[in-house]
C-alpha cells in the first residue's frame, strides 16, 4: 500500500493550482454526498443485530464509509479522525435524503453538479485529474481536501512539507513529459 504521503503527492501534483482547489471543495463534498444517497438507498439486513442500530438493517453507505475509514485510519490517524467528523454527519443526511422520494433523481443531480465543478477546476489547472491516471485517486480527494484543511489551518506541518516537494517533483516530470510529447 502507498503511504499517505505518495497518495497526497500524487493528488497534489495536479491539484496546485488555489482555483482548482477551490473547485474542488465544493465539487468532491457534493460528489461523496450523492454517491452515499445513491449507496444508501441499497439497503440489507444482516444475521445479527449490531449495538445502536434499532434494527439489523443497513444500509451500502453506511458499509462503504466503514470501508473507506478502515482504509484512511492505515494511512493517517489525524487525517482519519478529521474526515470522520465530515463522513459521519453527511452519511446521516444522505441516509435521510435516501428515504424520500426522487432522492436517486437529486442525488443524479447534485452528482452532476459536483463533477462540473470538478472539470472547472481542471481547466484552471491545465491538468488531467488524479483518477485518470489511477483510480484509486478517486479515494484520495476527500481525503486530499481533509490534509489541505489540516493545512490551512497550521497542522501536519512536516507532512505539508514533504507532500509539497514530491507534488512538485512530480508535477515538473508530468509537464515535461507532457511537453516532450507535443515536439
Amino acid at each position: 500500500m502507498k503511504s499517505a504521503i505518495e497518495q497526497l503527492s500524487t493528488y497534489k501534483s495536479v491539484h496546485l493550482n488555489k482555483n482548482n482547489l477551490k473547485t474542488h471543495f465544493v465539487g468532491i463534498p457534493l460528489i461523496i454526498w450523492s454517491i452515499f444517497v445513491a449507496f444508501a438507498t441499497i439497503r440489507f439486513q444482516l444475521p445479527f443485530q449490531l449495538p445502536l442500530l434499532e434494527s439489523n438493517e443497513i444500509s451500502f453507505a453506511s458499509l462503504f464509509v466503514v470501508l473507506v475509514m478502515i482504509y484512511y485510519f492505515m494511512l493517517n490517524i489525524p487525517l482519519a479522525l478529521g474526515h470522520l467528523l465530515f463522513m459521519l454527519p453527511t452519511l446521516y443526511f444522505a441516509e435521510q435524503m435516501a428515504m424520500q422520494d426522487n432522492a436517486l433523481w437529486i442525488a443524479a443531480a447534485v452528482f452532476v453538479v459536483g463533477w462540473v465543478f470538478q472539470f472547472v477546476g481542471h481547466y484552471y489547472e491545465k491538468a488531467k485529474p488524479a483518477f485518470v491516471d489511477d483510480l484509486n485517486q478517486l479515494l484520495i480527494g476527500p481525503y486530499f481536501l481533509m490534509a489541505e484543511l489540516f493545512f490551512m489551518l497550521g497542522g501536519l506541518k512536516k507532512m505539508e512539507q514533504e507532500v509539497t516537494k514530491l507534488a512538485i517533483d512530480k508535477r515538473r516530470i508530468f509537464e515535461n513529459n507532457k511537453q516532450a510529447s507535443s515536439d
